[in-house]
């Protein structure tokens, strides 16, 4: 194929969303006057819902329209209620007129259709959270291989189109969250032409979101009901002739676990990371890539359920919304931290807003679920089309941090998260995996994005297309995150008792800083799966059994009988470097050295979500009674303020105060070059904790590093107010999928 000078972004575009402050003092007042809390009420309502209401037209989006003269909206409401069937909320929206589409359990909220007079009264109730518009989603040897460490001998010593030795995934399920996946692509079956694809389902309208008024759709999906039975059949999608129509989601899929085709022509080979690993599909996009929030938490919350039945260890969510909240209320940071809490390890895409319309550097362009402290957020590599470590560079288009979510406190006063993402980059630029067509070999009608811009993503040099293992070519963090979902497959196979947060932290220690780029721009560095297979090895097996049984204790030892920690270095591909050394915790925080790992940190509980001065506990309650497998299919989650506690034990070393102030002219703080904190943390820099960090009476007490609002960077973009992030820029890095983020103010 012709050299490609241009990629296209593909982007809905929208405008930045304010929240109103007269807005908040009259929800605040209203609270106070009905007796409960301001900082409640103010917090209730999304910054874009509230501009909805307040516009003098129905604005233009999937979840507002006008019925019978009256503006209606469709919204995720989040609720604190003890009841996890939410009695009485449902029953009030259905005596307002309005309709509940969803229960969500893994997250105590709704989905529903009310009145847009409602939503004032309906956000002052004292136990609803948050209400969110029910948002538009968007998708967002091998030399992948070879470049992730994947190829190095003590992870897979060989590889070709038709053998390979080493660790593959076996066993380990990993769901893909997308826009479907081909089951019948030669890439995604075993060498005995099975697929390994085991379910394909489709979340589309399962949410019931469908305009209808005065009803209440929710249901008890009790294990072994007819009304389980009935929601299964309707979401099947096994035995479709189309399964991605779209397209985005089984080349997501193939680059974390597909096989190079055994009869493919030609060259490149393009196995991806995990290549026996099996495959959920979990259908949340359509034809054109597009899905709804709703639908998302359903995708979701079906992995949820079915997550020790099928053994599903992984999810990866290469899609995004938008999203102005905080990770405390945002409804998909909701729904992945109660799968983080199930023991699956989430990835998500960090988004492809780095440069905004005029081409500059801009940072603060997370998306959500990407925000929150939970899941693994994964920027984009470019490798420059070699195996070779030594030239990669950050992508352009790879979304910034730190997170720009925030919330109204109990003073009124805006909060801003301001953690620290993405957690490290993968390569994500020019990546060659499957191509998803029709499946049916007379006619296999190619998917969307292959027949709309077919010119740039597909015969690649080398290639053949033969159906069943036609490839196509994307660059994007879409594309990165399956790269970290298939290597954190791998590590669950090398040791099944690792937890998403340790898989974390492990996959951050061990990456290889790239130069030149900052903790806002990489996270901890280049993925490098040979040193997290190293040190996952020697580790205990039993952690994860451990932990949810509470039989481990803060510093208790974490290492295998007569295990030491290998040495904190790779080679890859003939170059040697070190570990990058650096663990994000507490959401802004750097911690560092061998007591991580040592010594058990408490958290290593998925359970545990800390970031700031908040720390939560979020626990699963699993369905019980005659006939129901004991603590295997998740009910509901209870979430409440984590217990006092140590959340570090001491030894463990702080690399807060080494950074500094933030400063992007200085480099210093958060836009700190990796290779200089690494350097200093080699050396033995770096605060070492005596007593550890301690939560006490529900507050950490610990600072993280800090940035300070108004920050102005030297590009010309501040970290504060008004700042669209758009994602229609042409650059020239390959073909990039937008994961649709379009971001105002908070």
């Amino acid at each position: 194929m012709p050299a490609v000078s241009r990629f296209i972004v593909l982007v809905e575009q929208g405008l930045p969303q304010r929240l109103l402050t007269w807005a908040v003092a009259s929800l605040a007042l209203l609270a106070g006057l009905a007796g409960m809390s301001g900082a409640h009420a103010a917090a209730s309502i999304a910054a874009d819902l509230q501009k909805a209401l307040d516009a003098p037209s129905t604005p233009k989006a999937n979840w507002a329209r006008d019925i019978n003269g009256a503006r209606a909206v469709q919204a995720i409401v989040v609720s604190n209620s003890t009841d996890p069937k939410l009695t009485d909320l449902r029953a009030y929206v259905l005596a307002n007129g309005g309709s509940v589409h969803a229960l969500h359990p893994s997250m105590r909220a709704l989905t529903v259709q009310v009145k847009a007079s409602l939503v004032p009264t309906l956000a002052l109730r004292s136990d609803v959270l948050s209400i969110t518009p029910n948002r538009t989603t968007q998708r967002t040897a091998s030399t992948l291989e070879a470049i992730t460490g994947a190829l190095a001998s003590n992870v897979r010593s060989n590889s070709s189109k038709t053998s390979y030795t080493g660790y593959d995934g076996s066993g380990v399920g990993i769901a893909v969250l997308d826009s479907g996946v081909m089951a019948a692509h030669e890439g995604l079956m075993t060498p005995g032409a099975v697929s390994r694809v085991k379910r394909n389902v489709s979340m589309l309208g399962a949410s019931q979101a469908n305009w209808t008024a005065g009803v209440d759709s929710s249901t008890s999906l009790e294990p072994g009901s007819t009304a389980l039975n009935v929601y299964e059949a309707q979401v099947a999608n096994d035995n479709v002739v189309t399964q991605d129509p779209y397209g985005h989601g089984t080349h997501v899929a193939a680059v974390a676990a597909g096989r190079a085709a055994l009869y493919a022509s030609g060259t490149p080979d393009t196995t991806g990371i995990a290549p026996n690993a099996s495959i959920y599909d979990v259908r949340v996009l359509n034809n054109l890539g597009l899905g709804t929030l709703s639908d998302a938490i359903e995708g979701i919350e079906w992995v949820i359920y079915h997550a020790k039945e099928y053994n599903i260890r992984v999810l990866n969510i290469s899609l995004a919304a938008n999203s102005t909240q905080t990770w405390q209320n945002d409804p998909l940071c909701i729904a992945v931290r109660s799968a983080t809490a199930a023991g699956i390890t989430v990835v998500v895409a960090a988004g492809n807003a780095g440069l905004n319309l005029l081409g500059l550097q801009t940072y603060g362009t997370i998306s959500s679920p990407g925000s929150d402290p939970s899941v693994i957020t994964v920027g984009a590599a470019h490798t420059h089309g070699t195996v070779s470590r030594s030239d990669d560079t950050v992508n352009m288009f790879s979304s910034r941090g730190p997170t720009r979510g925030s919330y109204i406190d109990a003073s009124g006063s805006r909060v801003i998260d301001n953690l620290l993402k993405p957690d490290l980059v993968a390569p994500g630029n020019r990546i060659v995996s499957a191509l998803a067509s029709k499946a049916n070999s007379a006619s296999p009608t190619w998917n969307f994005l292959a027949s709309t811009f077919g010119s740039l993503l597909v015969t690649p040099v080398g290639i053949s297309q033969l159906y069943g293992e036609s490839q196509m070519m994307l660059s994007g963090t879409s594309v990165s995150a399956p790269v970290v979902a298939g290597a954190a497959a791998v590590l669950l196979q090398v040791n099944p008792g690792l937890t998403p947060p340790l898989i974390k932290a492990i996959l951050q220690y061990t990456a290889q800083p790239l130069p030149g780029y900052n903790l806002l721009e990489q996270g901890a560095g280049l993925i490098n799966l040979s040193g997290a297979v190293a040190l996952a090895k020697v580790l205990r097996t039993d952690l994860g059994s451990a932990i949810s049984a509470g039989t481990i204790s803060a510093g208790a030892a974490m290492l295998q009988s007569g295990a030491v920690m290998p040495a904190a270095t790779s080679t890859l591909n003939g170059s040697s470097f070190n570990w990058s050394r650096i663990a994000f915790v507490g959401g802004n925080s750097l911690a560092s050295g061998t007591s991580l790992f040592t010594k058990y940190q408490p958290i290593w509980d998925p359970r545990i979500t800390w970031a700031g001065k908040v720390a939560r506990k979020r626990d699963v309650v699993y369905w019980s009674g005659s006939g129901i497998a004991a603590n295997t299919f998740p009910k509901s989650f209870n979430d409440v303020a984590a217990p006092n506690q140590a959340l570090l034990t001491a030894g463990v070393v702080s690399a807060n105060s080494l950074v500094g102030s933030s400063s992007k002219v200085g480099k210093t703080g958060v836009f700190i070059p990796n290779t200089t904190l690494s350097g200093w943390l080699i050396s033995g820099s770096g605060s070492t904790l005596s007593q550890g960090v301690v939560l006490s009476e529900g507050v950490v007490l610990s600072e993280g590093v800090v940035l300070s609002e108004g920050v102005v960077l030297s590009e010309g973009v501040v970290l504060s107010e008004g700042v669209v992030l758009s994602e229609g820029v042409v650059l020239s890095e390959g073909v990039v999928l937008s994961e649709g983020v379009v971001f105002g103010e908070p």
